[in-house]
């Protein structure tokens, strides 16, 4: 029995409301459960000194948890002068993640940053974080298109993410925080909406795991993702 008393193939309940924030390009609150990230996106007409002149756009990505996104307070990393290692992973993995869904010459040479602030965290913010994100960088390269800057659209399809582990031998889809601290296997799924896999991170937290449970975990990510994805289109078509 999971502790919220979810069936294992059972997601967590899901929104997104968007044009949360007025001056963002793109914005929303994406709600998976109780972790709740906001997500905005913002166009800039320069790139990085790296693709200068080479006509393609970027899209990367900054994430920061608020002091009481947890059941403590926390720090701002701001305090400290730099920011954490996990912190530098996850806003990287988000920023790979959105890129691995553009055709960056359509996008042209300009940048996109999508930042991702954890509001409140039950597990699964990484996860949160890059399926909020599409839906941001989503609504922001519609403006573009809009105004004609952009002519094709540069985003290929949905990019989305869920997490799947093993909790108390068995398989479970979209881990909150109690099933997350306890897994004895954990994984990360980010996937486009065709189902083709962006990254997959897993690891043995208590227990190793077998080829046919990573394939079980598999199949219930890819259940996960077609209900964030369609939840990613219901809001960007509303």
């Amino acid at each position: 029995m999971r502790p919220s008393g979810r069936k294992l193939s059972e997601m967590r309940p899901i929104s997104i409301e968007t044009g949360v924030t007025k001056h963002a390009e793109g914005s929303c609150m994406i709600r998976m459960g109780d972790t709740h990230v906001l997500c905005t996106a913002t166009i800039e007409d320069r790139v990085p000194p790296f693709i200068k002149g080479t006509g393609l756009g970027w899209v990367t990505a900054e994430y920061g948890m608020l002091p009481r996104s947890t059941t403590s307070r926390m720090r701002r990393e701001s305090t400290t002068g730099k920011q954490g290692g996990r912190t530098v992973e996850i806003q990287r993995l988000i920023g790979r993640s959105l890129r691995a869904g553009v055709d960056r010459v359509a996008l042209g040479e300009r940048q996109i940053t999508v930042d991702c602030d954890v509001i409140q965290a039950d597990g699964g913010t990484r996860c949160a974080s890059i399926t909020g994100g599409w839906v941001a960088l989503r609504l922001a390269v519609d403006k573009l298109m809009k105004t004609g800057a952009v002519i094709t659209d540069p985003l290929i399809e949905p990019v989305a993410a869920v997490s799947c582990g093993i909790y108390a031998g068995q398989p479970v889809l979209d881990l909150d925080y109690p099933e997350d601290s306890e897994a004895g296997v954990d994984g990360n799924f980010i996937m486009l909406a065709s189902g083709r896999l962006i990254e997959v991170q897993m690891s043995a937290e208590g227990s190793t795991y077998s080829r046919a449970q990573m394939n079980e975990l598999l199949d219930l990510a890819e259940l996960g993702i077609k209900g964030l994805v369609a939840a990613q289109r219901a809001a960007v078509d509303a």
